[in-house]
């Protein structure tokens, strides 16, 4: 059969476009060998019967669940299979890349079980994986308290005469909620709980190992009950037993506390960690893990988006007697290039922070605790900004689709339903952003009100502030050449953020309302645009070609012209534009706005060749309309065919309501004049 012109449409935008996807796969997954493991790894799942995503969309809750610990069974046995390393197989969950139980294990569970566990603990967690194995989780958000971990309400009290510690949960609101694999999977998992000394004394939250199900026939413990805590919104996460637990004064030794920075010794004395923040680095793990899955996830949905943009066709049918293709729209192009360039930004920035993070890990452990404040207040602004952009972009990118985007076999709104909650788990993005203005203003008065230097020890988070002790010139902002210089941007969207700082210190008493979110997001931008300036400079030796680098750096300058034009009320505030007087009034944002709609332009014929750059084959995306070769009306087609309610010609239900509502219809209302 002939191409359609669905196809052809796709295969011409292809060789329009310059770029090497080979190198840009080993540029966006950190080198040719993991990008090539990456794929491997893809087509291994992706023609296996237990990841088929075909009926997916029609199954029950019970259904996604049975489905999800079927395919970590037979995750498990392709494990052993194919000799993958724990790397291999934590790359085989990200290809999965679905909600499952499993996820919570490695992302908060083991993980801090291996940086905060004593030596005697560990050595007890690896005994038990091998003597039964462990499904672990992370109990830390309850009915009553979430981002507040200050204020959570379990207790663990320490009693002496026994050398344990009572679990007990001593309000409604004490339970413990929204536990991923809690409902039904772990076996074990962390609690985080306030330690109560002997005499009574509360030294607030910490960590304990808690057994919560038996071994031998995974029924709950005494003393514990636990459930699932019903569907979430939207459908979202409907393969995760999202789960509740209460403890009524359940014992587990004492050496079951997570002590490897704080503990309790035999008498009861407390021992002081040495930094007071250290038992959050659970979640600090998780947040640095957030910036590259954000990036991730609206990767797929700018795919799935742009790819249905090229080749649906509507409008005004030219010279050709074609239609006009959507994405060549500036309606269209302005809103999924910029997704795409956060896809970009956002993968290598995170690449980039967990590296940072595991060498802060590292220096834990020798007790070096200088670089966890930064990282605090670096990870609380990129996890609140991520997943805050990821979420627009994912519903951008759907409603770019048009009406067939509400379908789910287009496969976005179901991104968006499993991603929604980021905004609020491992801290809700509104508190996240008090924590960052918190620690900016600190910066600010041991950097600029006490009059000291910039080389005093300015962080990359508050580097900003300089701009507030030493006198820089000006950015030119005066024409569309001058915005082609990233320079331009970062130092606008720097001095935005000292701007904003300052003024949130000149009122600290009496703030705005809206003031934490755009500060927050300000000193965050600030950051990630100095960031984006560095990958801009290293492009040619970081992606090893020319038109790549050329191509990456006008999306990434899109980034920052974007980023700066979302920021225009704090920006034209604080008179950070140059004003012209020719002709008088005139609006001093246009030579920003042209300069976007010209990267843009020149990004156009590059835009397929930059999606494929992430290396998604047909089985990741799940979508109809975001097939590789274009053919999206045919793919849709076919879906339909397949699913249960066509699979009869009259439904059920035909003799008992429709029928009987036709009939009805028929006779005259009782008492009715003919």
């Amino acid at each position: 059969m002939a191409p359609n012109q669905n196809i052809k449409d796709m295969a011409e935008a292809r060789r329009r476009g310059s770029v090497d996807t080979d190198k840009l796969h080993a540029f966006l997954w950190g080198g040719e060998g993991i990008w090539k493991t990456k794929r491997n790894i893809a087509t291994i799942l992706s023609i296996d019967p237990v990841f088929d995503k075909a009926r997916r969309s029609f199954l029950s809750r019970t259904e996604m669940y049975q489905r999800a610990l079927a395919m970590t069974h037979r995750l498990h046995e392709l494990k052993d299979q194919h000799g993958w390393s724990a790397e291999e197989m934590s790359l085989a969950v990200k290809v999965i890349d679905e909600p499952i139980p499993f996820v919570l294990h490695n992302a908060a569970f083991e993980p801090v079980i291996r940086s905060q566990g004593s030596a005697e603990l560990k050595q007890h967690y690896e005994e038990l994986k091998a003597q039964h194995g462990v499904f672990g989780c992370y109990l830390q958000t309850e009915l009553g308290h979430g981002t507040n971990v200050a204020a959570l309400e379990t207790t663990a009290t320490y009693l002496p005469a026994t050398r344990q510690f009572e679990i007990h949960s001593p309000s409604l609101t004490s339970s413990k909620w929204w536990v991923g694999a809690l409902g039904k999977t772990a076996t074990h998992g962390v609690v985080q709980a306030r330690l109560i000394l002997p005499g009574g004394k509360d030294v607030g939250p910490h960590l304990f190992f808690v057994q919560l199900r038996s071994m031998d026939n995974h029924r709950v413990l005494p003393g514990i009950t636990i459930g699932d805590i019903g569907p979430k919104a939207l459908a979202g996460y409907a393969a995760v037993d999202n789960g509740y637990a209460r403890f009524d004064h359940v014992r587990v030794p004492r050496e079951h506390m997570l002590s490897g920075f704080a503990s309790v010794t035999q008498e009861g004395l407390y021992v002081q960690p040495p930094h007071a923040k250290l038992s959050y680095g659970g979640m600090l793990y998780i947040r640095s893990g957030m910036v590259i899955s954000g990036g991730w996830t609206i990767a797929k949905g700018a795919t799935i988006a742009i790819r249905y943009a090229t080749v649906r066709r509507q409008g005004t049918k030219g010279p050709d007697g074609l239609e006009r293709q959507v994405i060549t729209y500036p309606s269209v192009y302005y809103r999924l290039l910029p997704t795409l360039a956060h896809a970009y930004v956002f993968i290598v920035l995170g690449r980039d922070l967990w590296r940072a993070f595991s060498d802060m890990t590292a220096k834990l452990v020798s007790g070096d605790t200088s670089s966890l404040p930064e990282m605090h207040a670096t990870t609380s602004g990129l996890k609140s900004l991520v997943s805050t952009i990821a979420i627009q972009d994912l519903e951008t990118a759907r409603r770019s689709m048009g009406g067939h985007g509400f379908s789910d076999f287009a496969g976005v709104g179901r991104l968006y339903a499993d991603y929604l909650p980021s905004a609020t788990f491992e801290g809700d993005n509104f508190v996240l952003d008090q924590q960052v203005v918190r620690a900016a203003l600190k910066a600010y008065d041991v950097h600029v009100a006490s009059k000291e230097t910039p080389d005093s020890g300015l962080s990359p988070s508050s580097a900003y502030l300089r701009l507030l002790i030493q006198t820089e010139p000006g950015a030119d902002t005066s024409s569309t050449q001058a915005w082609k210089d990233p320079h331009t941007s970062i130092l606008v969207l720097e001095k935005r953020a000292a701007a904003m700082v300052e003024e949130r210190a000149r009122h600290r008493d009496e703030p705005d309302a809206s003031s934490d979110y755009r500060v927050a997001r300000a000193v965050t931008e600030a950051f990630v645009s100095v960031q984006v300036g560095k990958i801009i400079r290293a492009l040619e030796e970081t992606v090893g070609g020319r038109r790549e680098a050329n191509a990456l750096r006008t999306l990434y300058l899109l980034h920052l012209l974007t980023t700066v034009e979302l920021g225009l009320a704090d920006v034209l505030s604080f008179g950070l534009l140059a004003s012209s007087d020719d002709p008088p009034h005139a609006d001093p944002s246009r030579a920003l706005r042209i300069a976007i709609k010209g990267l843009c332009l020149d990004l156009l014929p590059e835009a397929i060749g930059l999606t494929d750059g992430f290396g998604f084959n047909d089985w990741e995306l799940d979508s109809a309309l975001g097939q590789y070769d274009g053919n999206a009306y045919e793919a849709l087609w076919e879906r339909v065919q397949t699913k249960p309610l066509n699979q009869k010609e009259v439904p059920e239900g035909y003799q008992e309501y429709i029928k009987s509502l036709l009939t009805r219809r028929q006779r005259p209302a009782v008492g009715a004049k003919l």
